[in-house]
């Protein structure tokens, strides 16, 4: 078996990835539409969903008038639940995920960073002798409500153990096939079995978020080449949907931001109490 022994930009892991890939389709269902979401931080910010996958967004708070365009993909794991994501243009290598649940009339978003060289390059033992992660990938993570004030006592998405001791195959396309141990709250372990990265594997830090029964919302940060994904994984119709964000290439100049999506089987499940 030939063995993967360089480390892959995501500029070509999204190439890879590309080909008749398992991705939901995109949906138009927010297209006309207007929202406010009013964040945990204090924010309010409006969105206006306009035609050919371009949204208006403004932040009013405090006295910001700050407001951009972009262009934004959309799918629907659920009825009435959306995966929303962009790049922002006047941001430096940042996106934004925005879960939209109409059904309960919240939201949790994902703002993501990517880190720059000098980040990257600091070494591992450093970041570990100041109590940093060891990952650069910044990702921060804001509840909201929507069309009305925040309010704590609103059925907000929740951060939760549930994936934990889980085994999981992912299969992104007939070429890409991954696996993942979700091996407690702060780490999880991938390892690529088909594909461009075939033999490359590692443990990187991982966030966990409960949006419905058997629906969450995974996000990971790879620290050998800096990476943010997010993705819904839905193990009640073995579905995911997300994106992959990082630098096409090892020159920190150019962006990559692709959809991805996968059929999901639970491999194996370690029994709650036995993961140490």
């Amino acid at each position: 078996m030939t063995e993967a022994t360089e480390w892959v930009s995501v500029g070509a892991l999204g190439e890879a990835f590309r080909p008749d890939s398992n991705c939901l389709e995109y949906v138009g269902d927010l297209g006309g539409k207007r929202i406010s979401l009013h964040f945990e931080n204090g924010s309010i910010v409006e969105y206006r969903f306009l035609a050919d996958q371009i949204v208006h967004w403004q932040r009013t708070d405090e006295g910001v008038g700050e407001v951009a365009e972009e262009t934004y993909t959309a799918t629907c794991p659920r009825e009435g639940i959306y995966f929303v994501d962009f790049i922002k243009a006047k941001g430096r290598a940042a996106s934004v995920s925005l879960v939209l649940d109409f059904t309960k009339g919240v939201a949790t978003a994902v703002f993501g960073e990517l880190p720059t060289r000098e980040e990257v390059e600091e070494p591992f033992q450093q970041k570990n002798a100041q109590g940093k992660p060891l990952t650069s990938v910044g990702a921060n993570f804001v509840r909201a409500t929507v069309d009305q004030p925040y309010s704590a006592a609103a059925p907000h998405h929740q951060v939760t153990p549930e994936l934990i001791g889980k085994r999981v195959q992912y299969i992104y396309s007939p070429t890409e096939t991954y696996e993942h141990i979700y091996l407690n709250p702060e780490f999880y372990t991938w390892h690529c079995t088909k594909g461009i990265e075939r033999g490359l594997c590692d443990t990187d830090l991982c966030h966990y978020y409960r949006i419905d029964a058997n629906l969450y919302l995974f996000v990971w940060r790879e620290k050998i080449v800096p990476t943010l994904g997010v993705v819904m994984i839905d193990l009640q119709k073995r579905k995911t949907t997300g994106k992959i964000f990082g630098y096409t290439g090892d020159d920190f100049q150019a962006l990559t931001n692709f959809s991805i999506g996968a059929y999901a089987s639970i491999v194996h499940v370690i029994p709650p109490g036995a993961m140490p």
